[in-house]
């Protein structure tokens, strides 16, 4: 499969430096349920404020129960559904409003979800799966179609599986695929000491 580590000043461990968001899933292997309970486990372990622990995880597994599966990929921008589709597990990421001991508004409840999202992306890479975090869903559908409560915020879609290879996706998927990876310098986006004049 395609491996594309990041180009970085100096060696980061080997889940990070390979960690990246594939579109390329093979739609002919599910994830097997103790992989998938150590990814839940890796984002449940994540740090939060006041520990309250805000994210909720709603887990579609397509060969556990298609309907949600199917529910959760219909709400995803029609461009994600193009590469998703073959994702055997969808799992939307989603950010309660208020803390749980106090009933008081959250304001790292996104951060914390964040979090918790990320830790499950390293643990995917330790164990040679793959996600891919999308923005590009219709949240009102989410909220319809898997009945969320009033009092959150939907986040993030992932999508998790094997990769499969590039030359499997659209056209349109191919060149970001195989391109290289790239981020802004670190003097652009990390300042010591004030922010720049």
């Amino acid at each position: 499969m395609l491996s594309k580590p990041a180009t970085t000043a100096i060696q980061l461990h080997d889940i990070i430096q390979n960690r990246w968001s594939p579109r390329a899933f093979d739609p002919s292997k599910p994830i097997a349920d103790d992989d998938l309970t150590a990814l839940l486990e890796a984002a449940r372990w994540a740090p939060s404020c006041f520990n309250d622990q805000p994210w909720r995880f709603v887990v579609c597994v397509k060969h556990n129960d298609d309907a949600a599966w199917n529910a959760l990929l219909a709400c995803l921008a029609e461009k994600n559904q193009l590469w998703a589709r073959h994702a055997p597990v969808l799992i939307l990421a989603v950010a309660m409003r208020d803390f749980g001991h106090n009933g008081q508004p959250n304001r790292w409840s996104a951060y914390d979800t964040g979090a918790a999202s990320m830790g499950l992306c390293l643990q995917a890479t330790a164990l040679g799966l793959i996600v891919h975090q999308m923005g590009g869903f219709d949240a009102d559908a989410c909220r319809l179609a898997l009945n969320l409560p009033a009092d959150c915020t939907p986040m993030s879609v992932l999508a998790v599986g094997h990769q499969a290879e590039a030359d499997t996706l659209d056209d349109r998927f191919r060149a970001g695929e195989t391109g290289p990876r790239q981020r802004a310098a670190l003097t652009e986006r990390f300042h010591f000491g004030r922010w720049p004049d």
